[in-house]
């Protein structure tokens, strides 16, 4: 049992909200005191004190030279059991969902705006079905059509005994085996649904504080894909991460997520229908019955489709509405479309045998050209977008968003054809399918010619990767010089030195993510060009993948399809391996968290089967904490934040009203906000939104250091009688050698421990300093306040 928030005698407290980053961080750590105390939250996300602290508010007297320590710990909203290691496996998701967040910023403009976003969700759209077509590659044409079929290759597995072709028995019809193995990839989609469902009521349901009706707000926000119904409000003027609805996506995860949904049980129908429709005769019940199942399935997918491009994000105004006929009836019509073509597809046919494969190739070959058009197109909106403002700084040139498209598109790529080849050599035994002489034709050849890919793409990235690691050496080189000025030391080091130099030589490299991402990118735009090419000169014809090469060039594309095939699998089981052992061990968490606590920092605008967004738990907790407490006790509030916690302690005082914004301070340390929100998402964080942020709160400094890869300057200059944010970058170590104070060799830190340089606490004390006198409030008036804070919530 938590205690309670004391109610306060009077306002002479100053509170300090701290706000831990990406790597997880305990209450106790954070506090530095094992003695702590639920203050309010619960288990996922809480906020924690002192237990000596608990009565603060009541003895103001006490903390007359220093603020309130109060921890909000949410590192739980990202890491659990190790269960959410399978979200790695939605990672194709994420990262399209990333690329609705990284448009230009644009004023006006709106139909561009909108047409990004559509370009976007239908990228995201091909990911599903995608998805779903791999699992029906997998399922239904390797295993139920094929290995059934064959006897060799069905007498190697037992467990297809039932289903083989040469028993005879009544699942050796290929419809009915077909219509039986339908059963694993609509299981796969009832799960994708069931997972987004479960979440969203953890996080899409926290509602932000109301109050914003009166709230106009200082700044014009850039245009946003909303509904034109909400053009109008007032809240109009709030910079985009301030409006009411921005953290509250309920109802389009809803439809998106019934679309997506209806997309993949339609994608299964349509390779049942498929493989019906080249036995069927043209005329004939049966035949009458596929061409009234195909019609319908082409009616259903551009529903879908209509549904996908028809409304976006509605973030002007707190939109608690929910179609609840379409989120049911969409996805329930195309799961009774799909039983009613397994019942068709599975009608008893005594000619029908089952030889070659399924008709996928025109499915991936159609998917594969399509997402190529789909993220040339959003390049082109980009670039039209961006054509006002160009900021040097923004990541590759405003074009992250359909670099970041590509890259999800070719992870889509590379695990279906990955999994698919190797699912293929599985069945296959000692055989090599798609080469024409193994027990099984194969899958696709697009398939096999993007496994072939992988080594290819490694191999590629040899390149920059060997020019960013010369770079650096000679960059440690020539930072020697700085470091002996910045330490200003009679008696030069040069391990020392060199350790220091390599330290902020390293700590740069993360400047260089965008032109590796643009590499990355173009290559696989253009392999994805060659392997629609090479299976177009194959002619399409399975176990003849490489048929139309030269000798050499055919047996080099075979053999790096048997390697592609094999690091496919290979990394299947790694990403799985790593992202368990990443929420169970810290250490391991922060390797990689970096990039998935950016990618579910965004809410899910594209992509419905994406990881939730736990910032639309974790803002409104921080915005409903500092509301009530500056309410309840009129005093002065730090909110202090690293790194990810940075970047949410601003999103939650961009949510603040003007009056409560007048009492805070936001004090950033080790913050990506400009050096890497900045540059991948303008939009929302380029210089014009930190500029908006830093005329609105009261008063902020940003700290950092040289050796810190994550962390950097927000570039925020001085305006009027603001001082800059950035304070001077801080020494990293804070002592060059042994000093009186340092006896023993400081440690370079790089992105941690902020707190223990005495810079940290010389800033907080200038903020509160800053901050307006503390408004004493008559316990009246508190209650009065917490009764409207309760009522609000309710």
């Amino acid at each position: 049992m938590s205690p309670a928030t004391p109610d306060p005698k009077s306002g002479g407290a100053a509170l300090e909200l701290l706000v831990h980053g990406v790597g997880g961080a305990t209450a106790a750590d954070m506090l530095d005191d094992p003695r702590t105390a639920r203050v309010t939250g619960d288990r996922t996300a809480a906020m924690y004190r002192r237990r000596d602290d608990l009565d603060a508010e009541d003895h103001p007297e006490r903390y007359a030279e220093r603020p309130v320590p109060e921890a909000y710990c949410w590192s739980n909203l990202t890491s659990g059991n190790g269960a959410r290691a399978l979200w790695l496996l939605l990672l194709p998701f994420m990262v399209a969902n990333l690329a609705h967040w990284m448009r230009p910023p644009t004023e006006g403009r709106a139909r561009l705006v909108r047409l990004y976003g559509v370009l976007v969700r239908l990228v995201a759209l091909t990911l599903t079905v995608l998805l779903t077509a791999s699992a029906c590659e997998v399922a239904l044409d390797l295993t139920a059509w094929q290995c059934a079929g064959s006897g060799a290759c069905a007498g190697q597995r037992s467990w297809l005994g039932f289903l083989s072709a040469e028993r005879g028995g009544w699942w050796s019809q290929p419809g009915r085996r077909l219509a039986l193995a339908a059963v694993v990839p609509t299981a796969l989609v009832g799960l994708l649904w069931y997972l987004s469902n479960r979440t969203w009521s953890a996080y899409e349901a926290q509602r932000p504080p109301a109050g914003y009706e009166t709230d106009p707000g200082p700044a014009r926000p850039p245009a946003s894909d909303t509904e034109s119904a909400d053009a109008a409000t007032p809240t109009e003027l709030r910079p985009a991460l301030g409006r009411p609805g921005f953290w509250y996506g309920r109802r389009l995860v809803a439809r998106l997520r019934a679309a997506h949904t209806a997309a993949g049980f339609l994608t299964v129908a349509a390779a049942l229908a498929g493989a019906a429709a080249r036995h069927d005769p043209d005329g004939g019940l049966l035949g009458a019955l596929g061409r009234v199942v195909q019609s319908a399935l082409v009616i259903l997918a551009l529903v879908v489709v209509v549904v996908i491009c028809r409304r976006g994000r509605s973030e002007n105004r707190l939109d608690l509405r929910i179609e609840r006929a379409l989120v049911s009836w969409l996805p329930a019509s195309a799961l009774l479309l799909l039983a009613l073509t397994a019942l068709h597809t599975g009608w008893s046919r005594p000619g029908w045998t089952s030889t070659g494969t399924l008709p996928g190739d025109a499915a991936f070959g159609t998917l594969t050209l399509a997402q190529g058009a789909l993220v040339v197109g959003l390049g082109v909106v980009a670039l039209l977008l961006r054509r006002p403002r160009r900021d040097p700084r923004t990541a590759l040139f405003g074009l992250g968003g359909p670099a970041v498209a590509m890259l999800a598109c070719a992870l889509g790529g590379v695990m279906s054809g990955g999994i698919a080849q190797r699912v293929a050599d599985w069945l296959d035994g000692p055989g090599t399918p798609g080469t024409g002489e193994g027990l099984i034709t194969g899958p696709p050849v697009l398939l096999s010619w993007q496994a072939s890919v992988i080594p290819v793409l490694l191999l590629l990235l040899l390149v920059p990767g060997a020019l960013l690691a010369a770079r650096t050496a000679l960059a440690s080189r020539s930072l020697r010089a700085a470091v002996e000025s910045d330490y200003a030391s009679a008696d030069p080091d040069p391990v020392r030195t060199g350790q220091i130099a390599a330290g902020r030589a390293r700590a740069a490299l993360t400047d260089s993510a965008p032109g590796l991402v643009g590499v990355v990118s173009g290559a696989t735009l253009l392999l994805g060009a060659a392997s629609v090419a090479g299976a177009w000169a194959s002619g399409n014809v399975p176990g003849r993948a490489f048929d139309g090469a030269h000798a050499a060039v055919a047996s080099a594309a075979t053999a790096a399809q048997a390697l592609g095939s094999w690091m496919i699998g290979f990394g299947f089981l790694l990403f799985v391996t790593w992202g368990r052992r990443a929420y169970k061990d810290p250490s391991a968490r922060r390797t990689i968290g970096i990039l998935w606590d950016v990618g579910t920092f965004w809410p899910r605008a594209a992509h419905p089967f994406a990881p939730p967004c736990y910032a639309e738990r974790a803002v409104p907790d921080l915005t409903w904490r500092m509301s009530s407490w500056t309410r309840r006790t009129g005093g002065r509030l730090v909110i202090s934040g690293h790194s990810q916690g940075s970047v949410l302690a601003a999103a939650a005082v961009w949510q603040l009203p003007p009056a409560t914004r007048g009492r805070v301070a936001l004090l950033t340390y080790g913050s990506p906000l400009e050096r890497l929100y900045g540059r991948w998402f303008p939009a929302y964080f380029g210089p014009e939104a930190l500029g908006g942020l830093h005329r609105t709160v009261h008063c902020w400094s940003n700290l950092y250091r040289a050796t810190d890869p994550i962390g950097g300057p927000v570039r925020v200059p001085a305006e009027g009688d603001r001082p800059a944010v950035d304070r001077p970058a801080l020494l990293d170590p804070v002592a060059y050698g042994r000093t009186r104070e340092h006896p023993l060799p400081e440690p370079i830190l790089g992105h941690s421990d902020y707190q223990a340089d005495p810079e940290f606490a010389a800033a907080r004390a200038a903020l509160l300093d800053r901050l307006p006198p503390a408004l004493p409030r008559q316990r009246g008036n508190a209650e009065a306040d917490q009764g409207s804070s309760g009522r609000s919530s309710g």
